[in-house]
């Protein structure tokens, strides 16, 4: 296992990847940390049967998610991953998407636990965790430097494997794309998200927002964001 590449990654979407390597039609589905549910309406309208249960532990966006009244097959639950509300062996499939990482590091053994318990015998984790590299990780560094907990949750999935919790079945690397009209717009979707508390000086935010800048005048507006997918499966 590997917590970086330096291999030239192809640019595409989350959804390309993993419906490529699932098949989740006709499943029981539980996403762990959904955020806006972006991901989640993709996943349940892509495909057929498809059953979800989409937890997040932002009491604000679960609010906000609990609202959406046009995925009959989505469940909204407030819950964290070291905590799933859910019976043993219940999910053909557990997604994690860019969130182990928010799990505290002393509770990141028991988020993956959790999913084995949750997940029937041979089910699949899918847990895609960004890589700290890149411009957009050059911005974000600045005012909140996920380096350690990155590390962190990659250990715990190389844990879980060594210890014959999971098997690796595959370990993907690709980049996908983020793109902001202007500083304002990065302000509002980072900066000030409801997940997290981001208190900058104005020294701080002006710094920022340079980089920021920067960046986004030498890519158009466009960053490219480094992924690493780990696809576990239950033993």
């Amino acid at each position: 296992m590997k917590i970086n590449t330096q291999a030239t990654l192809k640019t595409c979407s989350e959804s390309e990847v993993f419906e490529s390597v699932l098949s989740l039609d006709n499943q029981n589905i539980l996403e762990l940390g959904c955020g806006d549910a972006s991901l989640t309406r993709l996943i349940a309208t892509t495909g057929e049967g498809r059953l979800i249960t989409a937890t997040e532990v932002d009491t604000i966006q679960h609010q906000k998610n609990k609202h959406i009244d046009d995925l009959p097959m989505v469940r909204f639950e407030l819950a964290g991953s070291e905590d799933i509300p859910a019976r043993d062996n219940s999910f053909d499939t557990v997604f994690m998407f860019k969130s182990l990482h928010h799990v505290p590091e002393a509770l990141l053994d028991k988020a993956l636990e959790e999913i084995k318990r949750v997940l029937k015998p041979g089910g699949l984790a899918y847990i895609s965790e960004p890589i700290f590299s890149g411009d957009f990780n050059e911005v974000l560094r600045l005012f909140h430097n996920e380096e350690k907990v990155r590390a962190a949750a990659f250990f715990a999935i190389e844990k879980a494997v060594k210890t014959k919790q999971f098997s690796l079945v595959d370990e993907l690397f690709f980049n996908t794309v983020i793109n902001f009209e202007n500083f304002t717009q990065f302000a509002d979707r980072v900066i000030t998200s409801t997940h997290s508390e981001h208190n900058l000086s104005e020294k701080s935010l002006s710094e920022v927002k340079q980089k920021f800048n920067a960046s986004h005048g030498q890519n158009d507006g466009t960053f490219l964001i480094p992924i690493r997918v780990n696809l576990l499966q239950k033993n």
